[in-house]
């Protein structure tokens, strides 16, 4: 039996990328000579380890190269690739999911690896002689990562196998089946309320980046807000814009410059390097036209993650937003205008290709805005109330006049304001298809739609959820089932 497609991993098989070169806390290589047996020894080792839970992050499952497939491909916002991987892409756009796509099969076995990351150093860290502080935040940012794994698979799989502890023996793997979704956002909850305790406000130097107190409490919110926990959302979002840690950038299409990474806007972003060091975002490089040469970037396009001409649409006459993240045409090396929609949000100027500087944001300051104006509204809708306002703030960076009541008139219209907001603010953060699921809306939309994107099979509740791996259930058929419907 092969034990490497299991959703637990040996603590051997992740140690070896655990390690740090010490330039700071995104700059990881491995060490050859680590072994579980003289590795979690000293807080420097911890602090290699933490940095490795963090690298979990740019595995291309979980909040890496392939999760735009999740988030964006599978609403209404892109369409896959015209070429190459279209067939595993297509399935995820027009909704006819195999359960050995793999993509799917990625998602999980990259998310449990992370997973096993965060809960070896939770399950080591207590007796090792180091500074308290130091210690209380290495466990607040296992915590918080773990928490976010968690989210990205129980959003995609419903329940799953809820792994709290370090297995070292393969075969321990067994005894897990999948837990229920309930105790499965119990659980980040608990581990994002104790992160948010542990965490600092804010990092100095190589430390920026890392998960702060604000971060835990936002992620927090999202994670309320998912479950329609709209009071206990509230208190999170209000407790971070108290804190008057976070603002918007003046320019939207700032905040996704490379030399304006890290900034006041950010509260939380997978970091990545340039340079040549392994460290570079694919995203820029995957993003551009297919056959563009050099034409919207060094190295060329794979041609992904394409605009729908729905969203570019969807944007409002003089919304700034527009500009910075889609594009309908390039010029080539021959002068003649190219017409197609590309994503031109992270752009950047890769040395190599795929060797980009861009970080992915996972949550910033205008989604604390617009969730804390859209709990406001689920509390009890008010003309021209707080929540206009919280919405507006966001709208008039855009460059975008103040909705008011006489445009939304009701509870219902204040929905649907929110809805197209987030659509074209959030356009390529991986949000759409999240947020479609969440508001109730996944159904009705894509089904409205259903020519336009050519839908295999009419979107159900069934759909809401991704199929689990086949592989995983050919591996632990007596605790691994699958979703219904799912082929």
């Amino acid at each position: 039996m092969k034990f490497n497609n299991h959703i637990i991993y040996k603590a051997g098989l992740v140690v070896l990328m655990l390690s740090s070169c010490g330039k700071g806390f995104i700059d990881l290589k491995p060490k050859s000579s680590v072994t579980t047996g003289n590795f979690y020894q000293t807080a420097e080792d911890f602090r290699n380890a933490v940095n490795g839970a963090y690298a979990g992050l740019r595995l291309n499952g979980t909040y890496g190269a392939d999760s735009y497939i999740f988030g964006e491909v599978r609403s209404d916002n892109a369409v896959p690739v015209s070429s190459g991987s279209v067939t595993d892409q297509d399935e995820f756009d027009r909704f006819y999911i195999r359960t050995t796509n793999p993509y799917i099969n990625n998602r999980w076995a990259d998310s449990y690896n992370a997973i096993a990351r965060c809960n070896a150093i939770l399950g080591r860290i207590d007796p090792i002689a180091m500074d308290n502080n130091l210690k209380a935040r290495y466990i607040g940012e296992a915590k918080f990562l773990r928490a976010l794994f968690f989210f990205n698979l129980v959003r995609t799989y419903g329940d799953v196998p809820l792994v709290l502890k370090e297995i070292v023996n393969s075969d321990d793997g067994y005894a897990y089946g999948r837990n229920p979704k309930a105790e499965v956002y119990a659980q980040i909850e608990k581990d994002l309320t104790e992160a948010a305790q542990a965490l600092p406000v804010s990092y100095n130097g190589n430390d920026i980046g890392r998960a702060t107190q604000g971060a835990a409490k936002a992620i927090l919110a999202r994670v309320l807000l998912t479950q329609k926990k709209y009071p206990q959302a509230t208190e999170q979002l209000k407790a971070v814009i108290d804190q008057k840690q976070y603002d918007l950038v003046t320019s939207y299409a700032d905040f996704f410059k490379v030399s304006n990474k890290n900034n006041k806007e950010a509260i939380f972003d997978v970091q990545y390097k340039s340079g040549g060091v392994g460290l570079g975002n694919p995203w820029p490089n995957s993003f551009a036209p297919q056959n563009s040469g050099n034409a919207v970037i060094m190295f060329g396009g794979g041609g992904n993650n394409t605009p729908s001409n729905d969203l570019v649409n969807d944007y409002e006459a003089g919304d700034l937003r527009k500009d910075a993240t889609v594009a309908t045409s390039y010029v080539n090396a021959s002068g003649t205008t190219i017409p197609g929609n590309f994503v031109k949000k992270y752009f950047d100027v890769p040395a190599t290709a795929n060797d980009n500087g861009n970080n992915i944001p996972v949550i910033r300051y205008a989604d604390v805005l617009l969730m804390y104006a859209e709990c406001l509204n689920e509390a009890a809708y008010v003309a021209n109330g707080d929540a206009f306002t919280y919405l507006n703030k966001v709208r008039n960076r855009a460059g975008l006049k103040d909705l008011t009541a006489a445009q939304v008139p009701d509870q219902a219209a204040f929905r649907l304001a929110m809805e197209h907001e987030r659509r074209v603010e959030f356009a390529f953060e991986n949000l759409r298809w999240y947020d479609l699921v969440r508001t109730g809306r996944a159904i009705p939309v894509m089904n409205g739609k259903a020519t336009q994107i050519n839908l295999v099979n009419p979107v159900t509740n069934q759909n809401l959820v991704f199929p689990i791996p086949q592989s995983q259930i050919d591996i632990n058929k007596t605790k691994i089932t699958q979703n219904e419907g799912s082929n």
